[in-house]
């Protein structure tokens, strides 16, 4: 048996960007699944030594801690706008925005447009669970037409509340961005799916290429009221109803 052993291939195992602090992600939640993606996109690319990741209030606001690089924590929605200052004062920096669809598409909405609009060479991870998941569970612009949040207790009202923002449809529409695209990660095919995405993001920028969105949905059991199974199955058979997968602009 050791001899077994001693012929052994590691094939898999925690990425060297990742650091050993534990994640404090609720349970079944994606938000670990991506961070371990990054992770392994920054080892692939060799870039750790000269990434800044930037982390607003929200889900991700401890992502300092995840990875073995430089990190910044900004106010709420201002992910992009701070990303843009680094990027513009260290252009040789790997500069990314980690960020939910509260801070993204909310409370972030004109720094998020305008970066994009000016074709910023940074690389933004726009988290996408349809609910403000640090903050209490309330209604975002991504919650779905129906969805009982605790502002929205009867279900989400389009009479009153508006529709689901299909944000990554609005970036794709301005002429500067080169990469946006939405991806998932409710299973094995399409956690792949996003790795692809997220290290074709990095690599654009690596390269020079300009602006890169990679938009993931993702579950939040703890405030969907769901157990991690079904929070999978709603994201796949409903969530992605709305936001339909797959790349809207791929200039690169």
């Amino acid at each position: 048996m050791s001899a077994k052993l001693e012929n052994m291939v590691k094939v898999f195992e925690r990425p060297q960007s990742l650091t050993n602090a534990k994640s404090t992600y609720c349970p079944g939640c994606h938000h670990g699944i991506l961070t371990r993606i990054i992770g392994d996109v920054m080892d692939e690319l060799d870039i750790a030594d000269r990434v800044v990741g930037i982390a607003p209030v929200g889900c991700s606001v401890f992502a300092y801690l995840w990875y073995k690089a430089d990190s910044q924590q900004v106010p709420h929605g201002r992910a992009c706008a701070v990303a843009t200052g680094i990027k513009r004062a260290r252009p040789e920096l790997i500069v990314f925005s980690y960020q939910g669809d509260g801070d993204f598409a909310s409370i972030g909405t004109a720094e998020s447009i305008h970066a994009a609009n000016r074709g910023e060479n940074i690389t933004v991870i726009f988290v996408n669970n349809q609910i403000y998941g640090m903050t209490g569970g309330e209604m975002a612009p991504t919650t779905l037409v129906d969805q009982k949040t605790t502002t929205s207790p009867e279900g989400r009202d389009p009479s009153v509340a508006g529709y689901p923002i299909r944000f990554s449809e609005m970036i794709a529409t301005l002429d500067a961005p080169v990469y946006v695209t939405r991806q998932a990660l409710f299973d094995t095919k399409h956690i792949m799916e996003t790795k692809k995405a997220i290290k074709k993001a990095f690599q654009n920028q690596v390269d020079g290429k300009g602006y890169s969105l990679v938009e993931v949905l993702s579950t939040c059991p703890t405030n969907w009221r769901m157990s991690p199974v079904k929070s999978n199955k709603h994201v796949a058979e409903t969530v992605t109803k709305v936001f339909p997968l797959g790349d809207l602009v791929d200039r690169g």
